[in-house]
């Protein structure tokens, strides 16, 4: 059985944030040192440091203490998991692509028809 860290679970429909009950204090906050630190650097998890520091400057720490330790269970609990860093423009890179499907499926669900996009000849 895995040990309990005490982080708050993360929710997106949660309208209060969640409790974080009991833990182990000691890997917490060395999950929080390592996110902290990870956090001045330039990859994926310091991009998403700064991305949730708008939420909160107490928020992000947790949440990418979170991110880590589910980096770190994948690569322990599967032998040939292999960890490669998505940068720091990953997030930047996503975002017109999630944006894009959100449209068409606003407007798929409006009109009740299906919605196929092309490009536009020049």
């Amino acid at each position: 059985m895995s040990p309990s860290i005490g982080l708050a679970p993360g929710s997106r429909r949660q309208s209060k944030p969640g409790t974080t009950g009991k833990g182990n204090p000691w890997l917490a906050s060395t999950l929080g040192e390592a996110a902290l630190g990870a956090s001045r650097t330039k990859t994926f998890l310091g991009s998403r440091s700064h991305r949730l520091a708008r939420r909160g400057k107490q928020r992000a720490p947790v949440a990418a203490g979170n991110s880590l330790l589910v980096i770190a269970w994948h690569l322990l609990s599967d032998p040939e998991a292999r960890s490669t860093d998505l940068g720091p423009g990953w997030h930047d890179r996503l975002a017109p692509i999630r944006r894009k499907r959100q449209l068409i499926a606003e407007l798929e669900r409006l009109s009740g028809k299906k919605v196929r996009l092309q490009q536009e000849a020049a």
